[in-house]
């Protein structure tokens, strides 16, 4: 059930508050953007991610401002700082008849909550693979694993996806009654990710030929099964 805070209000015909809707747009997409706070300055990073079950995994360098703030302890609450989470695809661009009605066709989601620190190394390893797969499945078991060096430099954040809702936009453009007579076209340039033609690394190893993962990789291959 949504709260006051991830409740939609406008056109909230459009909104979804459920689980399943919420994992197959995150588990299309690529990038989230992580919204936070530094001293009262207000910041929207973009980041790769990751979801396992009812939890989001954000990783970066243990440097990272966005990754200290996002744990950083309040001093009084001694809980870490809200974060919001937010993921859009676009699947087309929506031409009315008015340039007032123009539109677009999308789906996203909205997550709050607050991150907590993977400790545990088991945990961790298996968080990274988890963001490996979530961009390209297949691709982890093939590529060198991280060494402790890298594994030091890497922070990894669990944010529960608890407090969340969708919004879709799908469908025809919506004109004011009197605009359907006018004389322009009006329809829906539906939009995709397409993977290209993969290209073969300079150095690549001699007889190393393109993985089939890589040769028909499609963004919803995920629901392959």
């Amino acid at each position: 059930m949504p709260t006051a805070r991830t409740r939609v209000v406008r056109e909230p015909h459009r909104a979804s508050y459920d689980r399943e809707t919420v994992y197959r747009i995150l588990d299309e997409g690529f990038l989230c953007h992580i919204g936070f706070a530094v001293d009262g300055q207000p910041y929207v990073i973009p980041t790769s991610y990751g979801r396992k079950d009812a939890s989001l995994y954000i990783h970066g360098s243990a440097a990272s401002r966005m990754l200290r703030q996002m744990q950083k302890k309040d001093d009084q609450t001694k809980e870490a700082a809200p974060v919001c989470i937010t993921v859009t695809l676009l699947d087309g661009l929506v031409l009315a008849r008015s340039v007032f009605n123009h539109s677009m066709n999308y789906r996203s989601v909205v997550i709050l909550g607050k991150a907590t620190l993977v400790d545990d190394p088991q945990e961790k390893l298996a968080a990274l693979r988890i963001l490996s797969e979530h961009i390209l499945p297949g691709r982890w078991q093939e590529s060198r694993q991280p060494n402790e060096r890298e594994l030091k430099q890497t922070s990894v954040l669990r944010v529960p996806i608890e407090e969340f809702s969708a919004k879709v936009r799908t469908g025809p453009p919506i004109d004011d009654e009197e605009d359907y007579a006018f004389p322009t076209w009006a329809g829906v340039v539906p939009l995709e990710i397409k993977a290209g033609t993969p290209i073969d690394d300079a150095r690549l190893l001699p007889g190393k030929e393109v993985p089939e993962y890589a040769k028909h990789y499609t963004r919803r291959g995920w629901e392959r099964a």
